[in-house]
This record gives C-alpha cells, sequence and structure tokens, in this order.
C-alpha cells in the first residue's frame, strides 16, 4: 500500500461558527492513488479510551462533525475524521469507476484507519457513508474494529426507504449549476427539522460546493445490497435515527436493527437527517454513553494477553 509523507504532520488551529478547532492534518494515500484529507482531533498524541473514525454523507465533507469535535467527545475519545474522495480537500478524479465499485471504498477506509494509526477504531457512518462503512465490511470484516454506529445511514438502496427530499440528491447532479445549486439549499433545508441560520447554511453549502454535479451523479444509484454483511456483524451497534427524516426515512433504520443481531436503537423524533447536527448534545452523551458501555467497559474486564 502507498503511504503519505513521512514529514511532521502540521497542526491546524481555526474558528467556526465560533467554535476553537485544533487537529492534526494527515495526508492518506489509497491503494488506487488517490490522496485524502484526514484530520485527528488528539493532536497532542495523549492516550484515549476509545477511538472513532467519523465519515461524512453525500456530498458533504469533515466539516459537519463540527459539533463533535469542538465538544467534550474529543476530550475524552480519540477522533478522527476525514473527507470521502470526491469531497472536501480529498482529490477529485473525474472517472466513475472511482465512486462506483465497492472495493475502491472498503480500501480508502481500510487505509484511514491503518495510516492515521487507528487500532481498532468504532465507525460512525452517516448518511451515504453507510454505504462505504458496510463497504468496507464487505471486504475486510469486523475483526479490525471495535464498534459500529450507523446514524441515519444508508443501510439499504430500495426505493420503499427513501423519503421524498431523495429527489432532490438527482437535482444536484444536474450540469446546469443553478439548478444544481437549487437542489444543494433545499436538501440542507430538509436535512434538518428547523431552518438553519444563515451562517450555518452559508458553512454549509460552503463544503457542498465543493463537490462537482459529475462526481455526485457517479455515486447515486449504485447498488446496495448489504444484507448479509448486517447479519455477519457481531460488533456492539448503535443505530440513531431522526424520525423526520425526509431522505432516508425510519424504515431505514428499522432495517438495520432487524438485520443487526443486538443492535440498538435510538430514535430522536424531533430530528430529521441531522441528529448530531440538531441535537449534539444530546447525540455526544448517546455517543459517549455507548462507547463507554459497549466499548470500554467490557474492554477493561478482558483478560491481559501479555
Amino acid at each position: 500500500m502507498a503511504r503519505p509523507s513521512d514529514e511532521m504532520p502540521s497542526i491546524i488551529q481555526e474558528s467556526v461558527l465560533g467554535h476553537a478547532l485544533r487537529y492534526r492534518a494527515v495526508p492518506i494515500v489509497t491503494p488506487d492513488g488517490l490522496s485524502l484529507a484526514a484530520q485527528d482531533w488528539a493532536p497532542d498524541g495523549a492516550s484515549r479510551q476509545a477511538e472513532l473514525l467519523f465519515l461524512h454523507g453525500f456530498s458533504q465533507s469533515h466539516e459537519a462533525w463540527l459539533h463533535q469535535v469542538s465538544s467534550s467527545l474529543a476530550r475524552e475519545f480519540r477522533l478522527v475524521t476525514y473527507d470521502l474522495r470526491g469531497h472536501g480537500r480529498s482529490d477529485q478524479p473525474s472517472e466513475a469507476q472511482y465512486y462506483r465499485e465497492p472495493a475502491r471504498w472498503a480500501d480508502e477506509v481500510d487505509a484511514v484507519i491503518e495510516q492515521t494509526g487507528l487500532t481498532r477504531p468504532i465507525l460512525v457512518a452517516w448518511s451515504y457513508s453507510g454505504r462505504v462503512v458496510l463497504d468496507y465490511l464487505s471486504v475486510f470484516g469486523d475483526a479490525g474494529i471495535s464498534g459500529l454506529i450507523m446514524v441515519n445511514a444508508t443501510a439499504n438502496g430500495a426505493p420503499e426507504m427513501m423519503g421524498p427530499a431523495v429527489r432532490l440528491l438527482r437535482q444536484m447532479t444536474e450540469p446546469d449549476a443553478a439548478v444544481a445549486l437549487q437542489g444543494t439549499i433545499e436538501l440542507l433545508h430538509a436535512c434538518v427539522a428547523k431552518p438553519p441560520s444563515a451562517a450555518e447554511l452559508d458553512y454549509m453549502l460552503g463544503y457542498n460546493q465543493r463537490v462537482p454535479a459529475s462526481i455526485r451523479l457517479h455515486m447515486v444509484g449504485r447498488p446496495a445490497d448489504y444484507e448479509s454483511v448486517l447479519h455477519a456483524l457481531q460488533v456492539p451497534t448503535l443505530i440513531i435515527h431522526g424520525m423526520l427524516d425526509p431522505i432516508n426515512s425510519p424504515s431505514m433504520a428499522a432495517y438495520a436493527l432487524k438485520h443487526v443481531a443486538g443492535a440498538e436503537l435510538i430514535a430522536y423524533d424531533d430530528a430529521a437527517h441531522m441528529p448530531f447536527w440538531e441535537d449534539p448534545q444530546r447525540f455526544n452523551a448517546d455517543v459517549a454513553r455507548f462507547v463507554r458501555e459497549r466499548i470500554v467497559t467490557p474492554r477493561m474486564g478482558e483478560p491481559s494477553h501479555a
């Protein structure tokens, strides 16, 4: 596997929407030669009780996790985020095969885990990245992770599991920039139950607009048959779903719950597609509780193999 440069990674400090951010930028190189932008939110290298890798959704970026990486979660656990291929500050190859082939997504996640030095992380998958994580699990299995958190995550491509706003994903692929922009704005409004502030909308629109319509087109409509992958999961799994989601309907969460043995579902009755943004205090507390109870405590009880 190709590896990133051995140069000392840079420490980035910035302020976003009133949140002070500090992270280590980690360059990633995938097996198919792409450069990805990853961010380690434990830049001091201090040990943490557990490690979490956050993956964002369609046309988004790591910046969607603002309320997690700037919270107490980042002080208790090691958090790592990254921009999917075609998104954010990661490479944007134009050829369809970079986005249509599941093995490339699987290799991408594996490369991020390896090159950021994560050890059996908990994967946190939002929306489209449910597919990305399940692509990874279909190739590598779950031996390399400690747990899975699915957040309004896609686990099946059946039309009956999609809400009415899914049409906007297609609109965002239109070559007419004005049409695609309007679709993006409407999607961002659909992602939350209450209208975002002007500042929030500008922030979200900024990273959404970095993704070309042609790349969005490559990503939509690819097969999503993950039932056997879900059945094979043996790690603790938490499903968090906003019940007002007009993109991935609540039936998507019910489907994952049915097929993952021992999975736990937490329903956010007043949230839509972004419960981690709409109710970050509750979301962060739910994640922390799950990690402490289902990952950290059982691990501390494991016998030593020294």
